[in-house]
C-alpha cells in the first residue's frame, strides 16, 4: 500500500509527511464496515488510500441519508482540527480498500507540530462543508435521475475505476428514496447506454454522457475542490 495515493498526505512537505506517516499504520477498509457513529468519540483518523467512505446523517425511524463521501482526496476525523473529538455523522465503508490509520491522540500531536498539516485539514473541512450543503440542496430540488448520475460520478472518482459494487437497496438508502425510484432511474441511464448494471456490479460506460445527465451539484463540488486544492 502506498499512503501517498492519499492526496492530503501527498500534498504535505517531506518533514510533515514523514512525521505523519510515522504516527500511523495501514488498515483494511471492509465493505459496509462502520468506522464512526454520530456523537461517537474519534479514536482514529483514516486517510483512504484505496476505497471510499459514505457519511450518513441520522434520521429518526430511518436508516439515514448520505450527506458526503470521502475518498483518496480526504480523510475521516478532520473535526479534530477544530478541537472537536466527536464524529458529527456515521461513516460507512462504501468501497472496500485500505487506509492510513492514525490514533486520535497522535494525530492531534501532529496538528500541533505542523502548521501545514493543520492548514490542509482546515481547507479540507471547508470542502466537506460545501459538499454537505450541496447534498441538502440536491435532495430538496433535484430529480432522482440527475442525483443518481451525480452519485455515480462521485463514486467513480473515488473508486478510481469504471466498475464498482453497489446494490439498488444501498443506493435507495444513500439517496433517501424508495428502491423503485432508484431502479427506474438506473434503468433510464442504462437504456441511454451510460451505465450497465448486473447483480450488484455497476459499470460506467459513458463518462461524458453521465456528466451531462448529472445535476449541477457535481460540477460545483468539483470546482470548489479544484479551487481549494489547486
Amino acid at each position: 500500500m502506498d499512503p501517498l495515493r492519499n492526496q492530503l498526505i501527498a500534498g504535505l512537505g517531506p518533514k510533515a509527511r514523514d512525521s505523519l506517516l510515522a504516527a500511523g499504520e495501514a488498515a483494511d477498509l471492509a465493505l459496509s464496515q462502520v468506522l464512526s457513529v454520530a456523537g461517537g468519540v474519534v479514536r482514529h483518523v483514516y486517510f483512504p488510500v484505496e476505497g471510499f467512505i459514505s457519511l450518513v446523517a441520522a434520521v429518526k425511524d430511518s436508516p439515514g441519508i448520505e450527506v458526503g463521501m470521502i475518498g483518496t482526496e480526504g480523510m475521516l476525523g478532520a473535526s479534530l482540527a477544530l478541537g472537536v473529538s466527536t464524529h458529527p455523522v456515521r461513516a460507512i465503508v462504501q468501497g472496500p480498500g485500505t487506509a492510513w490509520r492514525i490514533p486520535a491522540a497522535a494525530f492531534k500531536a501532529e496538528l500541533r507540530r505542523s502548521a501545514q498539516l493543520h492548514r490542509s485539514v482546515a481547507r479540507y473541512l471547508f470542502v466537506l462543508l460545501c459538499q454537505q450543503s450541496s447534498a441538502a440542496v440536491c435532495l430538496r430540488f433535484h430529480l432522482i435521475g440527475p442525483r443518481l448520475a451525480r452519485w455515480l460520478l462521485m463514486s467513480q472518482d473515488r473508486a478510481h475505476a469504471d466498475s464498482f459494487h453497489v446494490t439498488h437497496e444501498f443506493l435507495s438508502y444513500m439517496m433517501g428514496v424508495r428502491r423503485e425510484g432508484v431502479t427506474q432511474a438506473a434503468g433510464a441511464l442504462q437504456h441511454r447506454g451510460l451505465i450497465a448494471y448486473r447483480r450488484g456490479e455497476m459499470h460506467i460506460l459513458d463518462r461524458a454522457g453521465l456528466e451531462a445527465a448529472a445535476c449541477s451539484c457535481y460540477g460545483v463540488e468539483s470546482a470548489i475542490y479544484a479551487d481549494v486544492f489547486p
